[in-house]
């Protein structure tokens, strides 16, 4: 079978799981989750990572495979994610992929050997934060220092390219170009129907999210934070977690629950918006927007639809 899988992406809280769990069961496939924190065991109410119930008997593979203290990088991921994708396509299924690291969608995708750690995502989030405080041409600018030849090649709006070219000179110390010339695969080792899935209104997204947090709370997260803390699982990237880190200011008596609420709620919206630029970027992906009139059931029918067009039954 082609080398074909199925991906859902959009900003958190956006319906990713739900869609690619009601997909999966209508395909009886298997999903790969694309997620850089729900890699890690007991970090479940922080992540929305989901439930047993949740997963609807659908398998899903790379969730719980590692401790929150554990170096998980980029390659382990392609390595680990790419192993169970031939194991679904060689049971002939197509495989569903979803999550909202877009790293380590387009690493699967392309196949890179590409061999960083977990400073991978810290490089790529110390640049946007970079590009969304003193805009994009400060960004541009890093990379002309290091790598003129890629920084004539490429525009200071493509943020995208310009970060992952800065991703891989902080990680190999090599040019784009000699990176290329040594890793890079002729083509993508998959070809992917990428899906985006978002509220057509941004207030109904960052309302979702809201709702989101207040429901993590009500579900535990202060107690999953505290056992987490205690325990001296909270380093390395699993710390950077939104949520988790918001909350040890009213574990260590720095704020009230409300503040550290009223942060994590602040944070997660702060990080759909660079989700939505990072894909936004993408010009391969079909976005099916919605408002709260239409909700899973319109946009499992315009997945089916757009799936149906590419020779997806």
């Amino acid at each position: 079978m082609e080398n074909r899988l199925i991906c859902i992406c959009g900003p958190t809280a956006s319906g990713k799981t739900a869609l690619s769990v009601a997909l999966a069961r209508q395909l009886h496939t298997e999903i790969i989750s694309a997620d850089s924190m729900q890699i890690y065991r007991n970090m479940d109410v922080g992540t929305a990572k989901p439930s047993i119930a949740e997963r609807q008997g659908v398998i899903h593979h790379l969730l719980d495979v590692c401790e929150p203290g554990e170096s998980f990088s980029v390659a382990r991921y392609v390595e680990m994610a790419d192993a169970a994708a031939q194991n679904i396509l060689a049971r002939g299924m197509v495989p569903v992929v979803v999550g909202g690291t877009g790293l380590y969608m387009d690493a699967l995708i392309e196949c890179s050997t590409f061999s960083g750690d977990e400073s991978d995502l810290v490089v790529r989030d110390k640049y946007q934060r970079m590009a969304d405080g003193q805009g994009n041409a400060a960004v541009h600018t890093c990379l002309a220092a290091v790598d003129p030849d890629a920084a004539k090649r490429l525009h200071p709006n493509n943020l995208k390219r310009v970060i992952r070219a800065l991703e891989v000179y902080e990680r190999t110390g090599m040019t784009l170009d000699e990176f290329n010339r040594l890793h890079k695969r002729a083509q993508p080792k998959y070809h992917a129907v990428k899906i985006g899935v978002c509220p057509a209104d941004r207030q109904t997204l960052y309302a979702r999210i809201d709702q989101r947090v207040d429901q993590m709370l009500a579900s535990g997260l202060l107690d999953e934070t505290r056992r987490l803390h205690d325990s001296g699982a909270l380093h390395g990237t699993a710390a950077q977690a939104i949520g988790y880190k918001e909350l040890l200011g009213y574990l260590l008596g720095e704020q009230s629950l409300e503040e550290c609420a009223a942060l994590i709620k602040q944070r997660s919206r702060n990080y759909a918006k660079r989700q939505l630029t990072w894909l936004k970027r993408d010009d391969n992906i079909h976005w099916i927007y919605y408002n709260t009139e239409k909700g899973l059931p319109f946009i499992l029918q315009e997945t089916t639809k757009y799936l149906q067009k590419h020779g997806v039954q």
